[in-house]
């Protein structure tokens, strides 16, 4: 049962903190952080009875109601709800780069929980596969839906849009994950090109929103150009 739990959480806690660790102007307190891991584990239980009620009802009647409504928009609601409601307007949240880090805190809080299950029910072999697809995956998800989060709350102009798009692109990445998996016969060849382009487009955000923060710290903090004689 141990080494079951390390399997589960291990993939969690290394995206994190390799997403915490970019975080160059101001990291984030550890425990916010932390709490907001917190709040996407909790989550899984709210969304786990949903699905539940959605499958006994017999309500997913083809793969693509599955994919982007069962999983997809539930848990990128419930994810997008936390951050912003509890998060966005936080004192905390004051630099770009930092909605990334509480984006992928919440994904991964869920998907650590959701990993630990799958390996009890499925067993430990399943732990490589696990971090290298729905973990990691969630994440991206986070990154994704942060940078929006991020670019919403400091950028002048039409917020909304921002605010709409970090709802409405991670719940369509996620349901295309889901859809290819659920779906494809030989996923495996469609689900690797498909992670790395996640990967790209995610890492991509990241370099913008770090490049985000430092303009925004430039206009926080202008440097005072100083004379030499």
């Amino acid at each position: 049962m141990l080494g079951i739990l390390s399997a589960g959480v291990a993939p969690g806690l290394a995206l994190l903190s390799y997403f915490y660790l970019k975080d160059e102007y101001e990291p984030e307190p550890i425990s916010f952080v932390f709490r907001t891991f917190i709040y996407g584990a909790l989550l899984v239980f709210p969304i786990m009875f949903i699905q539940h009620v959605l499958e006994i009802e017999h309500l997913l009647k083809s793969d693509l109601f599955d994919a982007f409504l069962s999983s997809s928009l539930l848990e990128e609601f419930f994810k997008w709800f936390i951050l912003f409601y509890a998060v966005y307007q936080h004192v905390e949240f004051d630099e770009p780069f930092d909605g990334i880090v509480y984006g992928v805190a919440v994904s991964l809080g869920f998907a650590t929980v959701e990993n630990i299950f799958y390996l009890i029910a499925n067993g430990i072999e399943h732990a490589m596969t696990r971090a290298l697809l729905p973990v990691s995956s969630h994440a991206l998800f986070g990154v994704i839906m942060g940078f929006y989060l991020g670019k919403a709350k400091f950028t002048d102009g039409n917020k909304e849009k921002w605010i709409i798009f970090s709802l409405l692109l991670p719940i369509i990445l996620h349901g295309s994950y889901d859809y290819i998996l659920i779906s494809q016969e030989n996923w495996l060849f469609i689900i690797f090109p498909f992670m790395i382009f996640l990967w790209w487009f995610g890492l991509r955000k990241v370099k913008k929103a770090k490049i985000m923060s430092a303009n925004h710290f430039k206009k926080q903090y202008p440097v005072q150009k100083t004379l030499h004689s």
